[in-house]
């Protein structure tokens, strides 16, 4: 079977998961694969040449104009001859399913990363008229598929495929001895994104402060640039240059997170959050904002704690909760990673795409 995943060249979760679903089939027999990225400033070559020599076939189509994508799209299409298309993400799913069904492919499948996408009423129209052509629409949550049959998808035809991670990056010998061998730190791996809230969680910290307590916050992820320089002016005009670090992409992630002790998610809407899964991947105490998507992952007060959405005060109480109260940290971060390894390995997801595949609506 031929497959052909379509999605933002971003590098964001979306990316991701369509990168771990393209992988997967690679080293499944039966199946050939190719990756199609929609170029973005943020597209990164030295990222698409290491999947290259994975052996994944990739290709990149330009951004210019989406009828331009679509032509360049269409025209690999039509040299692969797929069997299958998964358009990810907004408002790639558009252009996508626009070009499986001008190239006449038989099955076509909408994924859809985010419980809140920009979706004006035009691009709702278009996104609705490609639904007759498309086999199932594929939620990363069960948030995502409400939101979908909310938007005026079909129910039926509307599914949840929770999206999953390569947990053997976070292997057993990255795991401290002993809890108290992790920095008593905090940890945000998050692009810069209006959908992001690094600010709450910078205010939350000064909370601390007037507290009596000062760990030091490392923010990891790069993402808008101008949203970025408005975090380090915030930190700044809390005088907390001596706490936060910004450290851009980070390489070594995994290792960096089993080294670090709390672990926050904050945030104002998700689908499905890699970067949560993450942190529970590495034992980490996490703490995350409680919004669609985010919350389906955490079991308040078991795997995690849950806070109201931007809400400085609740943030700085959970927070303080964790720093100070290393047993329970410990026992958080513990239940965590089990629950990860449990439910959010890559090789769930894919076994459920498969069975999508076998499986002719």
């Amino acid at each position: 079977m031929r497959i052909l995943h379509f999605v933002t060249g971003g590098f964001s979760g979306a990316t991701q998961v369509a990168i771990d679903l393209s992988l997967a089939a690679l080293q499944t027999p039966g199946y050939e694969v190719l990756l199609v990225l929609r170029r973005k400033p943020s597209t990164d070559e030295a990222k698409i040449e290491k999947l290259r020599q994975q052996g994944l076939q990739v290709r990149v189509v330009s951004n210019w104009m989406h009828a331009i994508t679509v032509w360049e799209l269409r025209k690999i299409i039509r040299g692969f001859k797929p069997d299958a298309v998964f358009a990810h993400g907004f408002s790639d799913h558009i252009w996508g399913r626009r070009a499986a069904v001008a190239e006449g492919v038989p099955r076509i499948f909408h994924v859809e990363h985010n419980s809140r996408e920009r979706y004006t009423p035009r691009r709702l129209r278009q996104a609705l008229a490609l639904e007759p052509f498309t086999e199932a629409h594929i939620g990363v949550s069960q948030g995502v598929r409400t939101s979908l049959v909310e938007r005026g998808f079909p129910a039926e035809k509307c599914k949840a495929i929770c999206n999953g991670i390569d947990l053997s990056r976070f292997p057993a010998d990255f795991m401290p001895q002993s809890w108290g061998d992790r920095e008593p730190a905090i940890l945000m791996a998050s692009r810069f994104a209006r959908q992001k809230d690094q600010s709450t969680l910078i205010k939350a910290l000064d909370v601390l402060k007037q507290r009596g307590l000062s760990p030091t916050l490392y923010l990891a992820g790069a993402g808008k640039s101008s949203l970025k320089a408005q975090a380090q002016r915030l930190v700044q005009q809390l005088s907390l240059e001596q706490q936060v670090r910004f450290l851009g992409n980070v390489s070594d992630l995994p290792r960096r997170l089993s080294r670090i002790q709390v672990f926050v998610l904050a945030t104002h809407w998700e689908g499905m959050p890699l970067a949560l899964v993450e942190g529970m991947a590495a034992g980490c105490a996490c703490v995350v904002s409680d919004v669609i998507g985010a919350r389906e992952v955490v079991e308040p007060g078991v795997s995690g704690l849950l806070v109201p959405e931007s809400d400085v005060n609740a943030m700085a109480d959970a927070l303080q909760q964790l720093l100070l109260d290393p047993g329970l940290s410990r026992k958080l971060g513990q239940t965590a990673r089990d629950f990860a390894h449990a439910h959010y390995e890559r090789k769930h997801m894919w076994a459920q795409y498969q069975e999508l595949l076998a499986t002719r609506v």
